[in-house]
């Protein structure tokens, strides 16, 4: 009887992180782009997801966004932007920049290749 009322705790309990850690509101890390010359850039790490989360660019300023992998999971291994038409590989220990269209104003989503970790551009 004990073991069954712990059995039912812990799967409680499961159920309970589960939803938290897929439907929960989570911090994000949020980062301006760095403007210099007419150019703007950010550096995103890759390591267990994407660091920051956001980024936020000025319309009209060409940009770049250099995405350091340092995860070996092959499911980051690619950084999609659906909206770009942008599916570039990310090799492991190395940055990779991909240019950012920035002519229109609006959120544009990226993702990895198995679209569980993502992260959005904002063009202001």
């Amino acid at each position: 009887m004990v073991i069954r009322i712990i059995i039912l705790c812990l799967g409680v309990a499961l159920i309970a992180f589960i939803a938290w850690w897929f439907f929960g509101k989570h911090n994000v890390a949020t980062e301006n782009a760095s403007v210099n010359s007419n150019k703007q850039s950010v550096d995103i790490v890759v390591k267990g997801g994407y660091s920051p989360e956001k980024v936020i660019l000025e319309r009209g300023i060409p940009a770049t966004l250099n995405f350091k992998r340092t995860d070996s999971s092959s499911c980051l291994d690619h950084v999609i932007f659906s909206d770009f038409g942008i599916n570039q590989k990310l090799p492991q220990g190395k940055t990779e920049p991909i240019k950012i269209d920035t002519s229109k104003p609006g959120e544009y989503e990226w993702a990895c290749s198995m679209n569980m970790f993502h992260g959005k551009v904002i063009v202001k």
